[in-house]
């Protein structure tokens, strides 16, 4: 990845994922690959009908998840699941996220070793 006169930039933080509540959904089927029964997704999130519903439908038009409808039995059958092209982006995202974090912990190690030690010597008020 070349370096831009942006280090900190971070254009690979895809903005479909990089929301909690899809980054979370996105987890969740990535560690199913068979996909999961909207119920479960939405247990697994935390997240109300109505969010996973509207944040499903983002992930789907981002061309990340898709959707399958049916029934089992007589009762709807919602299935979630990632599309390949899902998967391999949100492997480029964890990739992006991952520098994210090893940028910031370089940067909080440079500002520590460049403050001052403590003053030993200092007096506490009382």
């Amino acid at each position: 990845m070349a370096k831009t006169k942006a280090p900190f930039a971070y254009e690979g933080l895809d903005r479909a994922i990089h929301e909690k509540a899809r980054l979370g959904v996105l987890t969740s089927l990535m560690v199913h690959p068979r996909g999961l029964a909207f119920a479960d997704l939405k247990h697994l999130c935390g997240l109300t009908d109505g969010n996973l519903s509207r944040h499903l439908l983002v992930l789907q038009e981002a061309g990340l998840v898709e959707i399958i409808k049916g029934y089992t039995g007589n009762r709807p059958h919602t299935q979630c699941r990632l599309t390949a092209a899902g998967r391999q982006r949100f492997l480029d995202y964890l990739s992006v996220l991952e520098q994210v974090v090893r940028d910031a912990a370089a940067v909080c190690e440079q500002a520590t070793a460049a403050e001052p030690p403590p003053d030993a010597l200092r007096v506490r008020p009382a």
